[in-house]
Order: structure tokens, then C-alpha cells, then sequence
């Protein structure tokens, strides 16, 4: 057997200007269709829910929709049954090798059939997520529409009918110089790839997932913040020169993108919105208040038919990022990225959001079924004779533990210097399973730490304490790699290869 990467598709033909100004009509006279809000899972955490309690509490809130980060298999097997639409991604390590027909339709085999035989429903499957982009990561996967095409073909040949292949990409994809949306096009570095996956949705028929995250896009186009929120109330306007006027960020690039992918050549194709979210802590904007606001405006927005300004009428599906805190995640943009969550990690919900997008004012349900850990915390002794140690100890325990939330702006930056302390211990004491057995004492930090069984938290500073019901955090990818838990699959993967070049070791195997 020969396994070799198939040809790259031909470029999509642009557009004129007299062929673009019949787009923006096919576009304005787009129909509406009910939009669905769903949610991101992730699972960056040092104690993890169990996946049968994120099912029912997924439900509970009426949630049908979830998209999971990597394939793993007790994840996916809790979803079986079938009243939950599951979006299964192929983390970016593995586009490298998926480009071969016999790999892909392997991959599909064991990571996508296998569960839908156990009636787990896998409505879209992304491969790679923001390949391209390098806004928090150095490293970029050229190959992912490769490997996109590969799986598009080898869900054709082999029959999945209603699986749907896309990959999402990030806002930092548009030319950075844009003012307004109708001068939108893709990033000149990466037009031509651009151009191309366009030409690979536009042949099955697949949306185009942009992710956006409106408080980091204020802040890089240099807008004011008020413009990030979809109540518009921000003085901030912008009035394209077709005359459509925009009132906030998230209409702006979600029209961006239209033209984009207007001028791509694919006027008709469907725009949904892969993540979207907004941060409650380890910054000055990221906070429960203005996360509520912002989801208080953005999910009737996209559930309604008002649409876009280039777009109107239409509902737009989104999925909201992100499920539950993650203090895991890395740290390459800033300490709210860990606190992306509309709950904590132990399942208790921050603010009101009503995930129907009727702008109710309610909490959403808390989890069943999880059980903190003891009552206790770990807190700073008080010896200050060596403040050198000191220093050393903290350092060491946020390594481990999370601190970002006494990071300037967030929740517990006006702690004095023993409370400081404490934080740092405790966040390892609780990361760590609040261990004090003779064999791993996790509250000792060099004779500066002790264990204390009243509350510590002070004020808007919550100190927190783990869940007992959860999943440990292993090494199986989870914090290694740039993309941490993102990264899990891409192992099987690498067995995969082994396991078929030792099946056709001696028939021709070509790279």
C-alpha cells in the first residue's frame, strides 16, 4: 500500500468590484434561520469534573450543544445517547500526518464512528483549531488545510453523512489594518491559505467558524471598552462608506469576515462563531459584572433575527467560552485566560446568563453531585526572617497552583503581603489535593505554611478550596505542549502511524 498527501485545491477565482456589489445584495437578502447557543468544554484543570455530572448539568441549563477540545474516550462515552450535539476537535499536533487518505479514514474510524455506534452524537468535527494563528502561540501548522481536505474526502468515501468538517480560525486571520468591515480581507501573510480553505468549505458545503474575543479586540484595535459590550451603549461608532453603521465589535468582525469570505469567492457560505466569551478575573475589565453584561446583550442578539448590518434577518450560531474555569491554562496573553468560565471549576455558576437567549436574569443551575474537599485552607505563617525564601516559596507555588487572580486588575490585588502569601500557598495546598500525609506534605512550604480551618477570603478575594469529586489531572497531554489539554489525541495519532506502517512495512510505504 502507497500512502501519499493528496494535491492542494486550486485557488478560488476573485472577485471584481461589480461582482462584489451583487454579493453584499445575495448577502443582504439572506433568510433567517433560528441560531443555537452552545458552550466549550475544556479541561485544563488540576481537579476535574466528572464528565457524567458536565452531561447532566448541560442539560439541566438546556444545553444542547458542546464542543470538546480533544477526543477522550470517557469524555465521549458520557454523551451517549444523543440528546446533546457534540463538536469533536483534532488537535492541532495531529494535521501533520492526518494529510494521507488511509490515516484520516483510520482516524475517522476509531475517534469518530466508534462512539457514533454508541449513539453519541458528533454533529462537527474541527480540524485543528486556529491553525494559523500566532497570537498566543509561536508555533503555526501550515498543513491544516491539508489535512482538512484529507478528512472531507475520507468522510465522503466513507459514508458519514451527516458529520460536517470545518476548521476554526481566529480574528488575528483578517488584515490587521482594516477600519471597516467592507475593506475587510484576509491577512496578506496568509491569503492564499486563506482563500484556499474557503475553496475546501465552499465544495461541502461547511461553515466557516470564526472565534473572536471582544475585550482582547477592543484593546488591539485601540477602541474604547464600552465598544466590546452588544448593548451598544458606547459613544464609539463606526460608519462603513457603504453607509451601514456599527455599534459594536462583534458585528464589525463577524461582517469582516463576510467580506472576506465574500471576496474569497464564497458569497453564500454560512458564519458561525466557534468561541466567544468574556473573562471574570487576572484583569481589569475581566470581571462577573461585565461578563454578565456581555452575554446579557450578545445571546439574544444572536438568537433574534435582527442579524448584522450586512447580514440582517438572521440568527447566528455561537458557542460560548467557555464552560468552567480552567487553572491549567497557560498564560502567553494574561491571567484572565484561566478564568474564562461561567463557573468555577467546582460547578458553581459566577453570574446570571440565561443560556435560552432570552435575556432572562437568572442564575444558571449548579452542579449535582460534587463534594468539596475538607474544610481547610494553607496560609502564611507570618515568619518574615527570611523574606528571601519567602519569595522562593511563592514562586514555587504558583508554578503549580493559581495565582493570577492577585495579578493587578484581578480580584485579590489589594491583598497586604500575608495574605499574598497565603494565596500563593494555598492555591498549590488545593492543586496538590491539600496533601499533608507524611509522604507529601503540600502545607509545609520550607516551615513558612500552615493549615487553618477558618475561611481566609477576604472581601471580593475568594481563597479557593477543590472539589473531591473530580478527575485527577494526568500527564496524558494535559499541560504539555503549547496547547496543553488541546493537545490530547495527537498520542493516538502517533501510535496510529506505527501501528500502519508496521501493517505495510515491505508494500511500498512512501512519504
Amino acid at each position: 500500500m502507497v500512502l501519499r498527501k493528496q494535491k492542494p485545491p486550486r485557488d478560488p477565482p476573485f472577485f471584481s468590484a461589480a461582482a462584489f456589489k451583487v454579493i453584499s445584495i445575495l448577502l443582504l437578502s439572506s433568510s433567517s434561520v433560528e441560531g443555537i447557543i452552545g458552550i466549550s468544554w475544556g479541561r485544563q484543570t488540576t481537579h476535574r469534573l466528572i464528565p457524567s455530572m458536565v452531561v447532566d448539568l448541560l442539560l439541566q441549563n438546556g444545553i444542547r450543544h458542546v464542543k470538546l477540545f480533544s477526543p477522550s474516550d470517557n469524555v465521549l462515552k458520557a454523551f451517549a445517547g444523543g440528546e446533546i450535539a457534540v463538536t469533536m476537535t483534532l488537535p492541532n499536533e495531529g494535521l501533520y500526518n492526518i494529510g494521507y487518505p488511509d490515516l484520516a479514514a483510520y482516524w475517522l474510524q476509531t475517534r469518530i464512528r466508534a462512539y457514533q455506534d454508541l449513539n453519541v452524537n458528533i454533529k462537527y468535527l474541527y480540524v485543528g483549531s486556529e491553525p494559523f494563528s500566532t497570537y498566543y502561540r509561536k508555533k503555526m501548522y501550515i498543513n491544516a488545510n491539508e489535512a482538512l481536505r484529507s478528512i472531507q474526502d475520507a468522510i465522503a468515501a466513507n459514508g458519514y453523512k451527516d458529520l460536517v468538517a470545518t476548521t476554526p480560525h481566529f480574528t488575528d486571520m483578517l488584515d490587521p489594518n482594516i477600519r471597516k468591515p467592507s475593506e475587510a480581507d484576509f491577512h496578506p501573510d496568509w491569503k492564499g491559505k486563506m482563500v484556499e480553505f474557503v475553496g475546501l468549505l465552499n465544495r461541502t458545503n461547511a461553515p466557516f467558524v470564526m472565534d473572536m474575543f471582544p475585550m482582547y479586540s477592543v484593546s488591539q484595535m485601540g477602541w474604547d471598552t464600552e465598544f466590546a459590550f452588544v448593548d451598544n451603549k458606547s459613544n464609539f461608532t463606526i460608519v462603513d462608506d457603504n453607509g451601514l453603521v456599527y455599534r459594536n465589535v462583534f458585528e464589525f468582525f463577524y461582517d469582516s469576515f463576510l467580506t472576506a469570505i465574500a471576496k474569497a469567492g464564497a458569497p453564500h457560505l454560512k458564519l458561525m462563531v466557534g468561541q466567544v466569551g468574556w473573562p471574570t478575573d487576572g484583569y481589569p475589565e475581566a470581571t462577573t459584572a461585565n461578563a454578565e453584561r456581555f452575554f446579557r446583550g450578545l445571546l439574544p442578539f444572536v438568537t433574534g433575527t435582527k442579524g448584522t448590518p450586512l447580514r440582517p434577518g438572521i440568527s447566528i450560531d455561537v458557542f460560548i467560552y467557555s464552560l468552567a474555569d480552567e487553572n491549567l491554562n497557560k498564560l502567553t496573553l494574561g491571567g484572565y485566560q484561566r478564568h474564562w468560565g461561567v463557573y468555577r471549576s467546582d460547578g458553581d455558576p459566577k453570574f446570571k446568563i440565561d443560556f435560552t437567549g432570552k435575556g432572562q436574569e437568572i442564575f444558571p443551575t449548579t452542579a449535582k453531585g460534587v463534594v468539596m474537599m475538607p474544610k481547610r485552607w494553607c496560609v502564611f505563617n507570618g515568619d518574615k526572617n527570611n523574606l528571601t525564601k519567602v519569595k522562593e516559596e511563592v514562586e514555587d507555588a504558583c508554578m503549580m497552583g493559581d495565582c493570577t487572580p492577585s495579578w493587578p486588575g484581578g480580584s485579590c490585588d489589594n491583598l497586604d503581603f500575608d495574605r499574598n502569601v497565603s494565596y500563593a500557598f494555598n492555591g498549590y495546598f488545593q492543586a496538590m489535593a491539600q496533601s499533608i500525609d507524611d509522604k507529601s506534605i503540600t502545607c509545609d512550604f520550607k516551615g513558612l505554611g500552615k493549615v487553618v480551618v477558618e475561611d481566609p477570603s477576604v472581601g471580593s478575594c475568594r481563597f479557593p478550596m477543590e472539589i473531591l469529586s473530580a478527575e485527577m489531572a494526568d500527564s496524558n497531554g494535559l499541560t504539555s505542549g503549547e496547547d496543553g489539554e488541546r493537545c490530547r489525541g495527537f498520542f493516538g495519532l502517533f501510535l496510529l502511524i506505527i501501528f500502519v506502517l508496521e501493517l505495510n512495512w515491505g508494500h511500498g510505504f512512501v512519504l
